[in-house]
């Protein structure tokens, strides 16, 4: 039997990799809205944080999820982001 591959990807902020389940997926979509993707399956350019709000910091401090989806993002998707992710964190 061979061994199931497991699909790794970097976090944006702390640059660790990790497998994508252990990941949140910020995708921005085809209509130029970004949106937290819980499902990691929507359509979009996606990048990657760890399920922590320090992570979520030090991506918006290097611009990380700016970088990884070629957009500038204004700071009040960057409090809505926040939200979501406390309330994840919250679960």
């Amino acid at each position: 039997m061979s061994v199931k591959k497991i699909p790794l990807r970097q976090c944006t902020g702390c640059g660790i990799m990790k497998s994508k389940k252990e990941l949140l997926r910020v995708i921005k979509t085809p209509e130029e809205e970004i949106i937290l993707d819980e499902t990691g399956k929507k359509n979009g350019r996606g990048a990657y944080i760890c399920k922590d709000l320090e992570c979520l910091k030090k991506a918006i401090k290097n611009k990380g999820i700016e970088r990884s989806l070629k957009v500038s993002i204004p700071s009040e998707v960057y409090e809505q982001l926040e939200k979501e992710l406390i309330k994840l964190e919250g679960r």
